[in-house]
């Protein structure tokens, strides 16, 4: 008979929750050494359990549950949960933000597939998000965007373009499309950014001392120019439908 494994104070943040009985849920979390996890929280509905308040998205956790059998389960045992603290919940649109992120890791991330890097430029991502700097927002989401791209091999090279591997030139502009990789620009591209920013970007995701912070700046001057694009090639990749918390952004807007 196969013993249960236990995986004790893992770092983790939940992504997701779903009633599974009249007081338990299933949560999707993703976890800093183990990757994108399922766990049953038994009994965490009841006003009296100990996971009530402490199994919120976007806050920091220690996690700790059983790998039943040989660990291949798509389930596992929540057996202990706590907030390590540092900041508070993310509200209006940083919330919204984070929701929507969390979204992108439950459509492109495998289950028990570690990115412990991608994992801790989450957990900045998350601190900003809650910081109420609101300037910082869009240059936040689309480095994180570029990160988790590159982490699971969904981006291409950004310093040459895809179809030919031809260097890109300074001065000529180029765009990302979502079934083409990067290419030179034409008349009807809405957007599209000269050939050295995408240098500055490819350079900024090469960096070996900090790879979320280099990206983090050199997105900041062209944050808007990269939403369209990376939010196209996202989509491409999640599939239909269009992501709810990207949907949901759309109909606030509309107001």
């Amino acid at each position: 008979m196969a013993v249960a494994k236990r995986i004790s104070d893992e770092p983790a943040f939940v992504l997701h929750s779903y009633d599974w009985s009249e007081s338990s849920l299933i949560l999707e979390v993703f976890c800093r050494r183990q990757g994108r996890v399922a766990l049953v929280a038994k009994g965490a509905k009841k006003p009296s359990s100990n996971f009530r308040p402490v199994l919120l998205p976007l806050q920091p956790l220690l996690l700790t549950y059983t790998l039943s059998g040989d660990g291949l389960a798509d389930i596992h045992a929540l057996k202990g949960a706590e907030w390590v603290g540092g900041h508070v919940m993310p509200t209006g649109d940083a919330l919204l933000s984070g929701m929507y992120l969390n979204e992108l890791l439950l459509r492109l991330l495998a289950r028990a597939d570690a990115h412990t890097a991608l994992f801790d430029d989450y957990a900045g991502v998350v601190r900003v998000l809650a910081s109420e700097h609101g300037d910082a927002l869009e240059p936040v989401l689309r480095s994180f965007e570029l990160l988790l791209l590159r982490e699971i091999g969904l981006l291409p090279s950004l310093d040459a373009q895809t179809m030919t591997l031809e260097p890109l030139h300074p001065t000529t502009r180029y765009t990302l499309v979502a079934e083409g990789g990067l290419r030179t620009a034409s008349s009807g591209d809405r957007v599209a950014l000269p050939g050295s920013q995408w240098q500055a970007l490819q350079a900024a995701l090469d960096s070996h001392a900090s790879s979320y912070t280099a990206t983090l700046r050199a997105c900041a001057p062209v944050a808007a120019e990269l939403k369209p694009q990376l939010r196209a090639l996202l989509q491409y990749h999640c599939g239909s439908p269009t992501l709810r918390t990207r949907q949901l952004m759309m109909d606030l807007q509309s107001l």
